[in-house]
């Protein structure tokens, strides 16, 4: 096959390119211009983003002894995924922008691109396992290192581009994958993975959208307000700076009654409130969803599991899907869970498919009350 190679700069894509090349592919490597002026996104070894990356993953490359491209996608990167990000946390909402940024651009611009020029399919380094089932249905799985299963932020990936996908590093742990870099000759064997938000260069997500949302930021600042006895608690800058579960940066100017750590429950970009509480509030066991994505088949009903953040733990779960609307009835309750997040839904190992959270919502069993009391309703109003 005809493959296109997306390098990052980081050794697992690079491991990746040339694993497609033993395989006996027809090999082209290509790293993705996601800004025009990558100074803007983060610097060093830390990002996706940087001309040291490019520089990383054009040596690679010549290693490997394959062409070598740079594609410019800054535009639809900045429309897909920046704007979006900007945008769910303006709304009160948690994106995940590398969840987008798979759906958006790796996995839909490159490969239409890709497809486009003649080529078969699109190689990554991602750690997820593809197999074909009895029926010729494309199915994704888990990653042989738990450590590094990166399914989570593929599961927006349906059949077709499934098909059109090959991920090389899925059957191997994460450290084999640096010592075959390093005896394969490739420089970036101990590079470190990176990590945060490639798009925010020094990881103050907080102060990034202050000052790229500026006059469109929903507010500037209001109450923060205790769920169980409705008291004032401090002031803040912008809803936007704040996510559901969040304890660190509050600006609590006085502690609450009982004495408790509080954390956020709530944020209404409207009234510009802020809603905080102790931490038993966070617990959450019933969550709806919407924008579903199927990795084949849809389901009607499924009892499996369900990862809430990319890093996350598996919760048992029962999922129902009506239309384009996923409800999940935990069976392993949840905490800090945010409208925005991706709820991902495994059958075993097995990706089925992905839906963005909209609510959440606390039974009768878990809060012993009913759940129109004011704490359940500063938690499930969302």
């Amino acid at each position: 096959m005809r493959v296109v190679a997306a390098m990052s700069g980081g050794v697992d894509s690079a491991v990746a390119a040339a694993r497609a090349v033993d395989a006996g592919h027809d090999v082209t490597g290509i790293h993705l211009a996601l800004s025009r002026n990558p100074a803007s996104y983060r610097s060093g070894a830390r990002g996706c983003c940087t001309i040291e990356d490019a520089n990383d993953a054009r040596r690679a490359a010549d290693v490997i002894g394959i062409p070598f491209y740079v594609w410019d996608l800054s535009e639809r990167f900045h429309a897909d995924v920046v704007v979006d990000f900007m945008d769910t946390y303006a709304a009160g909402q948690t994106p995940n922008p590398c969840l987008r940024c798979n759906e958006k651009i790796k996995f839909a611009a490159v490969l239409d691109k890709a497809l486009g020029l003649g080529f078969d399919a699109v190689a990554t380094g991602h750690y997820a396992q593809l197999r074909t089932d009895p029926d010729g249905l494309i199915e994704m799985h888990r990653a042989v290192d738990a450590g590094k299963d990166q399914s989570y932020v593929l599961g927006v990936l349906d059949q077709e581009q499934l098909r059109h996908s090959l991920f090389p590093l899925g059957d191997t742990p994460k450290e084999q994958v640096r010592r075959e870099a390093a005896e394969r000759g490739l420089l970036v064997a101990d590079k470190p993975d990176s990590h945060d938000i490639c798009f925010v260069a020094d990881g103050d997500n907080a102060g990034w959208l202050r000052e790229k949302l500026g006059d469109a930021a929903p507010n500037h600042g209001g109450d923060i307000v205790d769920a169980s006895t409705g008291e004032v608690l401090g002031q803040h800058q912008g809803t936007y700076a704040y996510t559901i579960g969040q304890r660190k940066g509050l600006r609590i100017g006085r502690p609450a009654a009982d004495g408790k750590p509080r954390f956020v429950l709530d944020i209404e970009p409207v009234s510009g409130t802020v809603t905080v509480g102790p931490r038993a509030l966070l617990t959450v066991d019933r969550i709806t969803a919407d924008r579903p994505r199927w990795c084949g088949a849809v389901p009607e009903a499924l009892t499996g599991t369900v990862q809430l953040r990319a890093h996350g733990e598996e919760h048992r779960a029962q999922v129902q899907v009506v239309g384009d609307i996923v409800e999940i009835a935990l069976l392993d309750p949840a905490q800090g869970i945010a409208p925005g997040q991706a709820a991902v839904i495994y059958d075993g190992t097995r990706v089925v498919g992905s839906a963005t959270i909209t609510g959440t919502d606390r039974s009768v069993a878990l809060t012993g009350t009913a759940p129109d009391s004011a704490a359940d309703s500063a938690q499930g109003a969302r």
